[in-house]
């Protein structure tokens, strides 16, 4: 029996090895550059500090440059361990290393920011301990435990959501690392059970999205992504083949959270979506693909899923090009995406239900205000705004209405609630109509918007445009990067090329920029500046050591004013993406018809499709291009398929998240054969009453969707 038991001690002892010689393996995976070694060593001055640091500004704006120090020590300890380093085994960058160490641990740098504290710092710490083991002073080690040791379960960051999973690693990095089996046994557990449906509080909702905080704005791509999904991937990686590996059905939560959150919240699941980011939209990006190393871990822990998994994974790579078609309304979130294999575009919205945008947390994203206000961006290539925001007009934001202020509210009035609950929309997988009934908490500017999403194209229309302030009132079309000259065509007149410059145009028809038309059903007057505009980084963060330096870029801006203290104005265009001038000139012969737009419906036929698409801010009676009418009992958001004579199937979706069930009156006669639910027709009338039962509780104003056959 003791032999039993110290074989069963030596086997798990084994084990949190082959763990730790895993995460060790991972640091190792840095490529070292002699170059970077150097420039690292001659950066760092006799008490082992690095000249280009402040160490005196621990304030939250300064974006604790420390970090580079610990992060410093991570790759010269890197460059250390690696047998394919030049420096492997290099006594004297020991000695640096220790020097350095030494520095950090005898002035144990805390800054304002919890997270440099609790996550930044023991993070580099531990990574170092990891990497040079045995060959770091115990003095060292003894005095850099109580630094790492802020990552702990108690801490004020370790609430559940993504912080919680990355604080758990670093704890678990650091139990591997001093041998403490029972602690990384606790805190394995506390990672192992994370993956889960948290909606209503901060983590995965029903609808895979992701709320960082209890302000219920979007996170999916950000704290969802990186930390979040990702950390708890990482530790299933590690833990695979073990008696501490994961649960099968978490992991395949995480690959559905990932399909059906992530990668949809991504430009063709490879590029980031811009709309969905918050506060970071203020620093430089970079345009590039997302890595593969999540997908490949999955891919090695499950087989569930896995052919769409390979899919995502060959887009990264660049060996395939994008075929997926979707539409998804994230209703937890007051987000639609739809995408196409040539474009990618989404809404963003807030309701009373969800906050607008994030706190400009340490001073990023001081402009971002509106960037919920129904913004609408397209992209088709995934670069279409890269890096516009220093010249950017955050008061003409793409598909927003917005009141045109000499200046921006102050950072402390950014996060605001929502004022109406009407927000939402229908969608069956491939097309969807959104509905926003708009009301600002900043500036109380009032409008009825909505957007109709069909197959090639999507129709924008605006209504019920109020405001009693003293300014101007703007609906933006685009404000985007210049990228190649623009065409228009104005009523009575010739196709021409715009020259540079700002421009009224009046009767306008259409809008060409490379590759994407704007087309208009009543001919619109808009305002177009096609010109440089200039700014510095520094002018949107309150962050310190931003550059000042003035950039400049060529952007087109294209709006509606509708005026000084507009009442019930209107706005109404269609956006054709991957379209040419000669499509965009045959478009009034299309037959796309605007139905209605006003304060009550707003809605739109399209006769290709056979399709209408209506959003009812209240009930009432919607004539559809036939002649025969559409009768809805409620608020409440309609997709209506036909084939031919008889309407084929039904979408519908409730934003105010009220009611319990849909009614509506369609022409015809129509039966029901699933019991998915009930009819009723009028013979006099030749209507039928169908009244459908909605999602309820955490999948409120998700939609329905009916296939429809007629009862001859």
């Amino acid at each position: 029996m003791i032999l039993f038991f110290l074989q069963s001690f030596n086997c798990l002892s084994n084990e949190l090895d082959t763990i730790r010689k895993r995460v060790v393996a991972v640091l190792l995976q840095t490529e070292i550059n002699k170059a970077e070694v150097n420039g690292i060593l001659n950066q760092m001055d006799s008490k082992g500090a690095f000249t280009p640091i402040n160490y005196e500004d621990l304030s939250r704006t300064a974006g604790f440059p420390h970090r580079r120090h610990t992060s410093n020590l991570v790759y010269l300890a890197t460059a250390f361990t690696k047998k394919t380093s030049p420096y492997y085994h290099d006594p004297a960058l020991k000695e640096k290393i220790n020097l350095s160490l030494k520095y950090w641990v005898d002035h144990d740098f805390v800054g304002d920011n919890w997270h440099n504290n609790q996550i930044t710092t023991p993070t580099n710490l531990v990574n170092l301990m990891l990497l040079m083991g045995e060959e770091l002073p115990d003095d060292l080690v003894e005095k850099a435990q109580p630094i790492i040791g802020r990552a702990h379960m108690e801490a004020s960051g370790a609430r559940p959501s993504g912080d919680r999973i990355v604080i758990a690693g670093i704890l678990a990095k650091n139990m591997l690392f001093m041998e403490n089996k029972e602690a990384f046994d606790d805190v394995i557990a506390i990672i192992a059970n994370e993956i889960k449906f948290s909606t209503g509080e901060r983590g995965i909702q029903h609808d895979y999205s992701f709320h960082h905080r209890v302000d219920r704005v979007n996170n999916t791509t950000s704290y969802g992504y990186g930390k979040y999904a990702n950390a708890f991937g990482e530790w299933a990686d590690y833990v695979a083949g073990t008696s501490y590996a994961f649960d099968k059905d978490r992991i395949n939560q995480l690959v559905d959270y990932y399909l059906d959150g992530v990668y949809k919240q991504l430009v063709y699941g490879i590029y980031e979506d811009i709309s969905v980011k918050n506060r970071s939209i203020s620093n430089k990006s970079e345009f590039q693909p997302r890595g593969t190393l999540e997908i490949e871990r999955l891919l090695r822990s499950t087989d569930y899923r896995q052919e769409e998994l390979e899919k995502v994974l060959s887009l990264r790579k660049g060996e395939s090009s994008p075929s997926l078609s979707f539409a998804k309304f994230f209703w937890q979130t007051e987000h639609f995406v739809l995408q196409r294999p040539d474009f990618y575009t989404t809404v963003r919205m807030f309701s009373t239900r969800n906050r607008n945008m994030e706190k400009p947390y340490n001073g990023p994203g001081k402009t971002t205000h509106h960037r919920a206000d129904g913004t609408n961006y397209l992209l088709l290539k995934g670069n279409e705004y890269q890096d516009i925001w220093p010249v950017y007009d955050w008061q003409k934001i793409s598909g927003t209405t917005i009141l045109q202020k000499p200046e921006l509210h102050g950072p402390e009035d950014i996060q605001m609630d929502g004022l109406t609950d009407f927000v939402g929309a229908a969608e069956d997988g491939y097309f969807g109509a959104v509905g926003f009934d708009f009301i600002s908490p900043h500036d109380s500017t009032m409008a009825k918007k909505a957007w109709f999403f069909f197959d090639r194209m999507y129709v924008c229309l605006g209504a019920g445009i109020t405001s009693e302030k003293p300014y101007p009132v703007a609906s933006t079309i685009d404000q985007v990067l210049l990228r190649a000259p623009i065409r228009v065509k104005e009523q009575g007149t010739t196709e021409r090329q715009l020259p540079e410059g700002e421009h009224l145009l009046e009767g306008l028809e259409w809008l060409y920029h490379d590759g994407v038309g704007y087309w208009f059903p009543q001919d619109a007057a808009l305002t177009v500046r096609n010109q440089v505009e200039s700014g510095a980084w520094a002018d949107i963060t309150d962050q310190k050591n931003v550059s000042t330096k003035i950039i400049r870029k060529k952007v087109l801006t294209a709006y509606f004013n509708h005026g000084i203290r507009p009442q019930k104005g209107t706005y109404a265009y269609a956006v054709l993406p991957g379209t040419t001038t000669d499509e965009l000139a045959s478009m009034a012969q299309s037959g796309l018809r605007v139905l209605s737009n006003d304060m009550r419906i707003q809605a739109v036929h399209h006769p290709g499709l056979e399709q209408t698409q209506a959003v009812f801010y209240q009930k009432g009676t919607l004539s559809l291009a036939d002649g025969s009418s559409v009768v809805v009992d409620h608020p409440g958001i309609v997709l209506i398929k036909k084939n031919q004579e008889s309407i084929q199937s039904l979408t519908v979706a409730d934003p105010t998240r009220r009611r319990e069930q849909f009614l509506i009156n369609l022409p015809g006669r129509y039966k029901n054969t699933t019991g998915e639910f009930s009819t009723k027709y009028n013979r006099s009338a030749n209507t039928t009453q169908i009244l459908i039962d909605l999602p309820q509780g955490v999948y409120a104003g998700k939609s329905v969707s009916l296939d429809l056959w007629q009862r001859k």
